[in-house]
């Protein structure tokens, strides 16, 4: 089981061929707002927020925690991806003791399409792979998020099952541990 701290989290950014995978600061804030307040965004994870709750309650550095990927193109957050350990009350487990690594991802909508989720998570897993050697990886949506359903497939992840939550079914599958790309 994949406890936090239990391994040694990315201490430089991990840059891709078009993007940067990094730590979150202050000036991610506005961009934090923006995903979390986006109606498309918000669409498969519970509906978007108001800008003026999210501008109240929004740390000074939101995401500044270890399993949080701010993803960076020219300089600029696009997105953000985690790896939590998915917690032992949902549905949805690999393994008996629950505790996997659940990957997610939000990015603003005018960075859909360009294949920019593909780009950052396959870094993220890799980078997991190389600090977690043998660990599966898990990922849960909506089974009517068609984007997020190619995008599980292209990442290798294969269904486990499916069940309702959050009033809607979701599609929960499993990326079986692999070794690092070279």
């Amino acid at each position: 089981m994949v406890e936090p701290g239990t391994f040694t989290w990315p201490t430089t950014p991990i840059p891709t061929e078009r993007l940067v995978l990094r730590a979150s600061g202050a000036r991610d804030r506005t961009a934090f707002v923006e995903l979390f307040a986006s109606p498309e965004v918000g669409t498969y994870i519970g509906g978007a927020r108001t800008r003026d709750e999210l501008e109240r309650a929004m740390p000074e550095a939101p995401g500044r925690r270890p399993g949080c990927f701010v993803v960076e193109l020219d300089g600029t957050m696009i997105g953000m991806i985690t790896l939590d350990p998915r917690g032992a009350e949902r549905r949805g487990h690999v393994r008996p003791e629950a505790g996997e690594t659940e990957l997610g991802y939000l990015f603003l909508p005018e960075a859909w399409g360009h294949g920019y989720a593909f780009e950052a998570c396959a870094a993220a897993l890799n980078w997991f792979t190389g600090a977690r050697p043998g660990e599966p990886v898990v990922l849960s949506t909506q089974s009517t998020n068609h984007r997020a359903m190619r995008l599980a497939a292209r990442l290798g992840f294969t269904e486990v099952e499916r069940f309702e939550e959050y009033g809607a079914e979701q599609w929960f599958g499993v990326r079986a541990p692999a070794t690092p790309a070279g």
